[in-house]
């Protein structure tokens, strides 16, 4: 299984990975950003393509290549589930990521979480980011990326804390709790 979670920056993502995996067994984070950070480092200025000269590393022409095969590798290498926090709002790039993925794993799922423009920047502020800093340029980009109906399931996280947006990614992906575990299946 793949389970898939977008947001802008400030959606929340990182902290609802972080809780999933504490409750799913078989799990692996797996974080694309990781991806990124690796070919910034490899690859300098003056050999990146005119395309890929945006400071986004999401840019990078091998970088959906390298994610879809780095969650291959995982999942071939260590057999477990793969739980990937990541914020995508260019559709093409996303099609791509969820489409290697499905044909990996057809219990691909992906969910978007929500959050107006407000909620998001108070919680950047409370994570420490700088007002104006990339984390904020990104938020009008994703909120209007979102609009496509491609990155649905979309969770409003307004109003919900972290453990209610657990559990409904959980009841969604077929996992039933017991305990502080995640079960496949229905007892």
């Amino acid at each position: 299984m793949i389970v898939m979670i977008n947001g802008a920056f400030g959606a929340g993502k990182t902290t609802v990975a972080a809780k999933l995996l504490g409750r799913m067994d078989h799990a692996l984070l797996y974080d694309p950003e990781m991806v990124g950070y690796m070919l910034r480092e490899m690859i300098p200025n003056d050999v990146k393509l005119p395309k890929e000269q945006t400071g986004d590393f999401q840019d990078f022409t091998m970088w959906k290549t390298l994610v879809v095969e780095v969650a291959k590798q995982l999942k071939q290498t260590y057999g477990r589930d793969l739980i990937v926090p990541m914020t995508i709002y260019n559709k093409a790039y996303f099609e791509t990521i969820y489409d290697g993925f499905s044909k990996m794993d057809e219990e691909t799922f992906h969910f978007c979480l929500m959050a107006d423009k407000r909620t998001i920047h108070k919680r950047l502020l409370a994570r420490g980011e700088e007002p104006g800093n990339w984390c904020f340029a990104q938020t009008d980009k994703c909120l209007q990326g979102y609009q496509d109906e491609c990155f649905e399931q979309f969770i409003e996280t307004d109003h919900l804390t972290v453990e209610q947006i657990v559990d409904l990614i959980c009841e969604e992906i077929g996992f039933i709790t017991k305990g502080d575990r995640l079960h496949v299946g229905i007892e």
